[in-house]
């Protein structure tokens, strides 16, 4: 491990600590700051020559701050002649601009991924792409790993009775798929719509049985929580009898604590790959890490070791837990 470094943007720095401590190293210092215009300064203030270098930085929100401080970070880095420098964007932010929906509209995933490369990346890792095909925007190696042996995990540790994997819309109705099978549960689907010319969610029917079940909505993101807080009411109108909530991403943006706060969900479950201030912590809302994982995925990157092993161990658990 000599020649791996570490290194914590300003976006999520508890998760990076909690990465450096699993792998028994310290954070590479750096001086990052920003002058009275909002312009940012990054300084590394220790060598990296002939290291690979992991940066750690989700490009949550603030997105724009947060993506311009990575970039800046590697541009210092490349300047610095490691020998990788490998991003870690655990929230990957303008994923949702997959593609061209309308006339006259960006991409702008596909922008995000060339700036990165441009700027001197030679890998990607991140979790749970909104959509898997933003992964082919990169030309260079990028790891979109997903967490669903982690999360089956912590739903299997509930102990819940009667289950039933909701997908919030059509949309994800393959994310929820794949955890049905998994927990060997039957599946809902969400039929939602959104108001003409507005951005409010409108939802109106259940495909599944759900009556009477303990209902378990996987999302990947959440952000003003308009979609989970219609789906949770619908379920409970329907006859649901208690829902719980998993998802990914917490962005959290607007009134959405608010809406959480006052919807019919008994918990909601994020991972940590944002990093939820204080303010935000409602007592419905738990935080399932992702440092252990995270850290053991970039001891195998670095020493060249595949995570298809990890995967399977954590499977294997699953079943064992499953056949008690």
């Amino acid at each position: 491990m000599e020649h791996l470094k570490i290194i914590a943007g300003t976006a999520n720095r508890s998760l990076a600590e909690e990465v450096a401590k699993n792998l028994k190293m310290k954070l590479t210092p750096a001086e990052i700051k920003r002058f009275p215009d909002g312009e940012i300064y990054v300084h590394i203030l220790e060598s990296v020559r002939g290291c690979d270098v992991y940066v750690i930085q989700p490009t949550s929100p603030d997105g724009n701050q947060n993506l311009m401080e990575l970039l800046i970070m590697v541009d210092a880095l490349k300047r610095s002649s490691p020998n990788k420098i490998i991003a870690v964007i655990p929230y990957f932010g303008y994923c949702r601009q997959d593609r061209k929906a309308k006339a006259r509209e960006p991409i702008t995933a596909k922008l995000v991924a060339k700036m990165i490369e441009t700027a001197g990346v030679d890998r990607v890792i991140t979790f749970d792409f909104h959509v898997a095909q933003i992964q082919g925007f990169f030309d260079i190696h990028s790891d979109n790993l997903d967490l669903i042996p982690h999360i089956v995990q912590h739903i299997l540790g509930r102990k819940l009775k009667d289950i039933v994997i909701v997908a919030p819309d059509v949309g994800g109705a393959s994310r929820a798929r794949t955890y049905a099978k998994v927990l060997h549960a039957p599946i809902a689907i969400i039929d939602k719509r959104r108001a003409e010319g507005t951005r409010k969610v409108i939802v109106e029917n259940i495909i599944g049985d759900i009556k009477g079940k303990t209902c378990i909505i996987i999302d990947d993101i959440i952000d003003t929580a308009g979609t989970i807080t219609e789906a949770a009411s619908l379920l409970k109108q329907k006859g649901a009898k208690e829902i719980y909530v998993y998802a990914t991403h917490a962005v959290l943006s607007g009134n959405a604590i608010e809406k959480i706060k006052n919807a019919p969900i008994r918990e909601i479950v994020f991972t940590n790959t944002i990093e939820l201030p204080k303010g935000k912590m409602l007592p419905k809302i738990k935080v399932l890490s992702v440092g252990h994982f995270l850290a053991e995925t970039i001891r195998r990157n670095y020493g060249g070791m595949p995570m298809g092993i990890v995967y399977d161990s954590m499977y294997k658990k699953i079943q064992e837990t499953m056949k008690k």
